[in-house]
């Protein structure tokens, strides 16, 4: 059994303590711990926080491969500090069969850096018109407990009804891309002055929060659990407002980049070129105003929690004209830094805080077993070091997955991910992410001391 030592670490509570982890779980948690036995790590001047979750990934693999795989994509989290990420269901096939989400758990199992819970579709082919398997993929090995479409919005309400009805029996949630489809018709930047001077067709606001509206009505009526993918305007924000303040059971996300990233930098700035697809995404970055709105809201609880909305793509669905540029960018390796600079370093979010919108709130709405814990014994040993004094020019060299379509390429970032610790065990050592063979090697011994 391996065990390490952590010496000197920062809690979320602020106080100092050792923490000793054996195995899958944290034994002893104070000060003057004894190293005997155990590998020490001196993490002097870091925090310690209960290893990262994020309920919102796009790992590729079955069929996107030559963008990520599910390695490639466990390596990038581990190095971002997660321990779990759900993995969406938009691969090709889609993963909306037994079959498929087993394939992607087993796939993360045998990689090792994190686990890997693969998130259902709700639809057949994400196509909106006929309920996947959601019942065979609960009941798999998987136990799928998220089902989204994301990349697509449910858009037909009466099968968001079924879908909602159906998950409620299991403790399931629906988590919708939403974007009502007529109102996004060659959308290609938010709808605003700028669009219009740019010459880009505008993705209006509307379009996000009138599904948001219709959504929280239907879980309200089906009395089941809605969640909200990357919400990402003021508007919304005050419809999830006010359906949490009638008992509506829903929750919310917001990605990083909508939280430090606007609508200006399609422009250029600073003597950057405009139309860099680097920054084209899906809903897409919008006004300050709206920026401000999504931090207000993480800070007092209306957004529940930061997801990331990793979508790694290939240089060539990137490096091409605006209109043709695929949407998406990768955000697990710098999620935590970003989340320090937009809602930390301005005081709207303590380290607590972070660990509860970034690893004990998506645990808890995903279902995530044996992570989004508080540091303590017999806690899961899933434990991220982070020091927050560090501050980096974010480049390629700090990429760990495949692809690097990241907006944040060449921006100085505060804070580096030191140590990642999953099942006890380093993924991350030293701010290197581990090899893979050893992280491989022993996820075998773990998954056999447990049969």
């Amino acid at each position: 059994m391996t065990a390490h030592l952590i010496r000197g670490a920062q809690l979320v509570d602020g106080t100092r303590a050792d923490i000793r982890l054996e195995g899958r779980h944290v034994t002893a948690v104070g000060s003057g711990l004894d190293a005997a036995g155990a590998t020490v790590v001196d993490a002097d001047g870091l925090v310690a926080l209960p290893g990262l979750v994020d309920l919102h990934t796009h790992l590729r693999e079955p069929g996107g491969e030559e963008a990520e795989t599910v390695l490639t994509g466990s390596r990038a989290a581990a190095a971002g500090g997660f321990t779990a990420v759900n993995a969406m269901a938009n691969s090709n096939p889609v993963a909306d069969t037994a079959g498929v989400v087993e394939q992607v758990q087993a796939l993360g199992d045998d990689a090792g850096y994190v686990t890997v819970r693969p998130i259902g579709a709700v639809s057949q082919g994400l196509q909106g018109t006929h309920l996947s398997e959601i019942g065979a993929m609960a009941t798999s090995r998987a136990r799928v407990r998220v089902f989204s479409d994301d990349g697509s919005c449910v858009a037909d309400p009466l099968l968001m009804r079924r879908a909602l009805e159906y998950v409620k029996g299991f403790g399931g949630v629906i988590a919708q891309h939403a974007q009502e489809p007529r109102l996004a018709i060659g959308a290609q930047m938010n709808e605003g002055r700028l669009s219009s001077e740019l010459g880009l067709a505008g993705w209006p606001a509307v379009a996000e929060e009138a599904i948001i509206a219709r959504d929280v009505l239907l879980a309200d009526h089906v009395g089941a659990r809605l969640h909200v993918c990357h919400v990402s305007t003021a508007g919304s924000v005050e419809v999830i407002r006010w359906a949490k303040s009638r008992g509506i059971d829903v929750t919310a996300e917001v990605t990083p980049h909508h939280l430090v990233l606007t609508e200006d930098l399609i422009a250029g700035v600073d003597g950057a070129p405009g139309y860099d697809a680097r920054y084209k995404v899906n809903p897409p970055l919008r006004a300050r105003e709206d920026v401000d709105a999504l931090r207000a809201a993480l800070a007092d609880g209306t957004i529940d929690i930061v997801a990331t909305d990793h979508a790694p793509h290939t240089s060539e669905a990137k490096c091409c004209e605006w209109p043709a540029a695929a949407n998406g960018m990768v955000g697990l390796e710098s999620a935590l830094s970003v989340v320090q600079a937009a809602v930390v370093e301005s005081g709207q979010l303590g380290w607590a805080d972070v660990a509860r919108v970034l690893s004990e709130a998506p645990a808890r709405i995903g279902r995530v077993e044996g992570h989004g814990q508080r540091i303590a014994e017999g806690a899961p040993a899933e434990v991220t070091l982070y020091d927050p004094s560090a501050v980096r020019d974010f480049s390629v060299a700090d990429l760990a997955g495949q692809s690097q379509n990241s907006p944040y390429l060449g921006m100085r970032l505060p804070g580096r991910v030191v140590a990642t610790f999953h099942h006890g065990f380093p993924t991350v050592l030293d701010g290197a992410v581990v090899d893979a063979g050893t992280v491989a090697a022993h996820a075998a011994r773990v998954r056999a001391a447990a049969r």
